[in-house]
């Protein structure tokens, strides 16, 4: 069994916090395409120039720009043991595009989980959700509050709320996020790839059923 994941699920379902997780136990970096446009937009790379267009006018980036950013990342020295894609790929198209790029070089993913969490649960984390304004940090008031009420601990940046935070707008996320990922889930069973985690248990719950099915000794989806 190698290292070499995906972690799929709605917002809120805390894939984040588990990738970050599986990421210092096993030494193998969690990769987020949020984060990585992040970066190309600040370096002012031609890719990052071309992110910032599509993100500064509220566009989805384009598969093909997507695509070819992720697999540089991936082409990285930190990404030789192992990688956990946190939130990619988003369609079936992607993952063809993906799975193409790991057979070329011999290094197809061993496991793909899905964070399955009732629809509550997602309003109920989210609610208490707050991002840092200056450099996108997220935190939970729950789970992971920063140190000093409405600061960032990273750069001290002010701690804000999303409008896509919501209630009345998670909802909606949701209901998008099922309908365009199913035929996703659905290509990764035919794989024999899937396994499905309770994401709406606490932190500690998900992460064993998380550690089980990253060594391997999980239940077909």
């Amino acid at each position: 069994m190698g290292n070499r994941f995906v972690f799929l699920g709605p917002p809120g379902a805390g894939k984040g916090t588990q990738a970050a997780l599986v990421s210092e136990q096993l030494g193998i970096p969690a990769i987020a395409t949020g984060g990585i446009f992040r970066q190309a937009i600040s370096e002012g790379s031609r890719m990052g120039r071309q992110i910032a267009q599509f993100v500064n006018s509220g566009i989805l980036v384009p598969d093909k720009l997507t695509n070819a950013i992720v697999v540089d990342r991936l082409e990285e020295k930190d990404c030789r043991k192992g990688f956990i894609l946190d939130g990619y790929p988003r369609s079936s198209a992607q993952a063809k595009a993906l799975d193409t790029v790991l057979q070329k070089s011999r290094r197809p993913l061993d496991r793909v989980l899905y964070f399955q969490v009732e629809p509550v649960v997602v309003v109920e984390r989210m609610s208490k959700r707050r991002i840092c304004a200056q450099c996108g940090q997220t935190y939970n008031l729950t789970s992971q509050p920063p140190k000093q009420e409405g600061r960032c601990d990273r750069c001290g940046g002010a701690l804000i709320m999303r409008s896509d935070d919501k209630p009345e707008a998670i909802r909606k996320r949701l209901d998008v996020y099922e309908e365009t990922t199913s035929p996703l889930l659905d290509y990764y069973r035919d794989k024999d790839l899937l396994t499905v985690v309770n994401a709406s248990l606490s932190v500690s719950e998900v992460s064993k059923q998380v550690q089980a099915a990253c060594a391997g000794q999980h239940a077909r989806a």
